[in-house]
């Protein structure tokens, strides 16, 4: 039986995967192209960063952009709400 997955990077292009289960800081996670160490604790379903992200670039899951980080995000930090605005519905009435 393989091993399970802590994390998956849905499209090539995304600069965020999302965990698969909790992670702990400190942890360093494989990916299929990649390894990133955990700055932080990421919660089961939550995205954390594959490489720096600047401010006010976009926050790419899905091979899509869906936020805008509002500071410097580093890797393996989590990617949440206090650090990034949502796309989602912007614009729309």
């Amino acid at each position: 039986m393989a091993p399970r997955r802590a994390a998956i990077q849905l499209d090539l292009r995304d600069n965020v995967a999302t965990a698969l289960v909790a992670l702990a800081a400190g942890e360093t996670v494989a990916l299929d192209t990649l390894s990133v160490t955990l700055a932080a604790d990421i919660p089961s379903g939550h995205k954390f960063a594959l490489r720096p992200i600047a401010k006010d670039e976009s926050v790419i899951k899905y091979g899509q952009p869906i936020g805008r980080a509002t500071k410097p995000i580093a890797p393996g930090e989590h990617v949440h709400v206090h650090n990034v605005v949502s796309q989602r519905a912007v614009g729309q009435s």
